[in-house]
């Protein structure tokens, strides 16, 4: 049968993509009783490709009214049903064709492609399934199989779908870069990228394989890269909050954080649900600082998606570097109320407990994160770092650093390269020093001493900084170093080819298993020879590491079995103090105006333990009407702390707490104070100096562990073996002896400050020359070894 003149013509123009032209000749063909069914039909398969679908939809159940139902106009109508969202009339309709013929590729596939857009992935890679089966050369059914099984979580058999597909169209732009970003996803990067630039290569233009591709050199740090192709997809597609999105987070690797936070809130204004970008946008802000602004943002990622984990974490995150710990727990439990086996809040919310004191839900919470993600090495760090608060037995802290090297340290052994420096035992020697905290932080009370100290003839200092927002103390030390090296954007790999880019000849840990520490850098050995010291006397049980620096009182003979590094004691003292600060000292007992003796302690909750409370209780039932004053912040820790000490026959009232303060405030806090009590089984370090120095004495007991063994080094620097007490009722002699002897405690407070400042605890220049001696030793020993 011959085909109408003007209705072969309007389908060679609509073959052609001159639409326009098509509609006005199948539109003129509409009333005409031959053409006019088969001119509506095509009018409406041209207003969906024209994306109109509320225009093609009368057509085609017109078409269906004229046609008796044929199958293929049934098909047009569910297409044009789906185009406006009405899954469940579109469904219908292709089954109604299945019915009738259930051999219909085509059928299948747009099942499967409004199952894809209900996401019903399993239903969609169904039908998918079944149009690959029927018509195996239909490359669309592999794309879709494939795009179906990723969401699904199935990676395998989406990337053999992908394949297949591939197979049909090698040259398949969208095909390319989503097997791409499948294998990058995967971890399988260097496969993943040639496919991903062989999509942008075959379609420029087209935003989503270079969203992908953009994706992927961000996962592999490679921002600058990433944030041109990233700004190119934005130019493509102004409204595409996807390539705001992956920008923003280009940017914010690259340190860019206000053009960062402003694609954010592009993306956010394009899509006002997208709490990935609102997440982001608050981690933008709390870098900068602004812990607001950081806040609001989380929350509204919480009201764009009400069970985001991710939004929940950073919460509680947040909350906890602002010391409000009782939020930050609800964040966090409220994300686990979510999601259960998140490791992420299982982690945080272990960090949270160990702040607040009660450290056994603290170890708790951690061996739970790293049993749903045993690869996570900054949670076994906190677990390692947590149970010095606790272990009363060196051999069980040594035990979990071994297994944190096992994990973590024993794979990287392979890849050992030291820098190549000369072996020459006596020449200047480059040191490196690693921090997160060269800033305002306790760790400066030590760093600046002896940065301001070094022989810079004999030794060329380089600080490797990872502090997010520098301050005037991290200037100060940066005057004193020979380079500063800002450090906080590169992760440990392009640290450590850093380090051997610079020739370092001795690398030291400041951090070990703290927050936001490098292990894993050292655990690279980037350097000859790598050094722990100062973060806390112990062990981070990485085979990488060749010594720790100690001391004769922290370390007596023997103890060296304690550690994986080779023990070096330094001849006085493993701290050089400065407190920073030019408060004068507390002067004379306040018991002495007031009547009444206060026994204060300021360090962290986590010191807290039931043996110290025990200790506590002992001294004050010997001392009626003394009062007790903690730091510990205010709300319901606070409550559960006075509870445990009440429990012990401390009356409530006798109880004081303040709150965590800046640090002048702090110190102000020991004027208050007429004798400070040690904690066990770790003792104080710095919050012990900061009360000697303000004059007020501290009275230890010496534990088990290195860690409880930090009063002994003190005070024996100080002269004050009084104060030491190796037993229980020892500690609560002492304690009551000084506590009923007012004149006493004057006098010893009266010349305490004299006293550190004349020991070598606040000897500089001594212990920077022992320090360099010891790092020269273990210089000339990796030279040795060499010859």
């Amino acid at each position: 049968m011959s085909i109408h003149p003007q209705l072969a013509r309007a389908h060679e123009l609509h073959h052609a993509g001159a639409l326009a032209q098509a509609r006005d000749l199948y539109c003129g063909l509409l009333d005409d009783r031959g053409a006019g069914p088969a001119a509506r039909f095509a009018l409406g398969l041209l207003e969906l490709q024209a994306g109109r679908p509320e225009a093609a939809l009368p057509l085609m159940a017109a078409t269906i009214a004229e046609s008796g139902g044929e199958l293929r106009h049934r098909l047009g109508l569910g297409h044009a049903l789906a185009a406006l969202g009405r899954w469940d009339e579109a469904v219908h309709e292709y089954r109604a064709v299945l019915a009738a013929d259930p051999g219909r590729a085509d059928a299948h596939y747009a099942l499967g492609a409004v199952h894809q857009a209900r996401t019903d992935y399993a239903a969609a890679a169904a039908a998918y399934e079944a149009a690959a089966r029927l018509d195996p050369a239909l490359a669309d059914a592999f794309v879709g199989l494939g795009n179906c099984l990723q969401l699904a979580g199935e990676a395998g058999p989406a990337e053999a779908a992908y394949r297949r597909a591939l197979a049909l169209r090698p040259d398949d732009a969208a095909t390319l870069s989503n097997l791409g970003a499948l294998l990058d996803a995967a971890g399988r990067g260097e496969e993943a990228l040639p496919l991903l630039q062989a999509a942008v290569e075959r379609a420029p233009l087209a935003t989503p394989a270079l969203v992908n591709l953009g994706v992927a050199l961000s996962r592999r740090r490679e921002y600058a890269a990433a944030a041109a192709v990233l700004r190119h997809a934005s130019q493509c597609d102004v409204d595409n909050a996807e390539a705001a999105y992956n920008l923003g987070i280009a940017l914010q690797g690259l340190g860019s954080l206000a053009e960062a936070a402003a694609e954010y809130r592009r993306a956010v204004a394009l899509r006002p649900t997208h709490a990935a970008a609102l997440n982001n946008l608050g981690n933008v802000h709390r870098e900068l600082g602004e812990a607001d602004a950081a806040a609001a943002a989380y929350e509204a990622a919480l009201r764009a998606e009400p069970a985001s984990v991710v939004a929940f974490n950073n919460l509680g995150c947040l909350y906890r570097s602002h010391g409000r710990l009782e939020e930050a727990e609800d964040q966090l439990r409220a994300g686990l109320a979510v999601d259960g086996g998140e490791p992420a809040l299982h982690d945080n919310l272990g960090s949270v407990l160990k702040d607040a004191g009660d450290l056994d839900a603290a170890l708790a919470c951690y061996r739970r994160a790293l049993e749903l993600d045993p690869s996570s090495a900054s949670t076994h760090g906190n677990l390692a770092y947590a149970l010095g608060f606790a272990a009363t037995d060196p051999a069980a802290l040594l035990a979990e650093c071994r297994r944190f090297d096992q994990r973590f340290g024993a794979p990287l052994a392979a890849g050992w390269r030291p820098a190549a420096v000369t072996p020459d035992p006596e020449r200047r020697l480059r040191i490196g020093y690693v921090s997160p905290d060269f800033r305002d932080h306790c760790q400066s009370l030590f760093t600046v001493p002896l940065l301001e100290h070094h022989d810079h003839g004999a030794f060329e200092i380089v600080c490797y900084s990872s502090v997010p927002r520098p301050d005037a103390v991290s200037a100060r030390l940066a005057a004193a170093a020979d380079r500063w090296v800002d450090v906080a954007r590169l992760d440990d790999a392009a640290l450590a080819e850093r380090v051997r880019a610079d020739g370092i000849d001795v690398l030291v840990d400041l951090t070990m298993h703290m927050a936001n520490g490098r292990p894993l850098l050292f655990a690279r050995r980037p350097a000859p020879v790598q050094v722990a010291w100062l973060a806390y006397p112990g062990t981070t049980g990485l085979s990488a590491i060749d010594c720790r620096l100690s001391d004769p009182w922290l370390d007596p003979p023997g103890a060296e079995a304690h550690y994986v590094e080779r023990t070096v004691r330094l001849p006085d003292t493993f701290w050089c103090y400065d407190p920073l600060s030019d408060r004068p000292p507390a002067g004379p007992p306040p018991a002495l105006a007031s009547g009444v003796v206060t026994l204060g302690c300021l360090n962290n909750p986590c010191k807290l333990s039931e043996r110290t409370l025990d200790l506590w209780a002992a001294a004050l039932a010997r001392l009626p009407g003394a009062r007790l004053l903690l730091m510990a912040p205010p709300g319901r820790y606070r409550d559960r702390l006075r509870g445990r000490i009440a429990a012990r026959g401390v009356a409530p009232a006798a109880i004081e707490f303040v709150a965590y303060r800046p640090r002048a405030e702090y110190l102000a806090t020991y004027e208050a104070i007429d004798l400070c009590l040690d904690t066990l089984p770790y003792n104080g370090h710095t919050t012990s100096l900061d009360a000697l120095w303000m004059g007020v004495p501290v009275v230890t007991r010496v534990g088990t562990t290195v860690v409880g063994r930090g009063g002994l080094s003190q005070l024996m620097q100080l002269g004050l073996a009084e104060l030491v007490a190796d037993s229980d009722a020892a500690f609560v002699e002492r304690v009551v002896g000084l506590a009923t002897d007012l004149p006493r405690l004057a006098a010893l407070r009266a010349g305490l400050r004299g006293r550190l400042e004349r020991s070598p605890l606040m000897d500089a220049v001594r212990f920077a020359r022992a320090l360099e001696a010891e790092l020269r030793d273990a210089w000339r020993r990796y030279c040795a070894a060499l010859s």
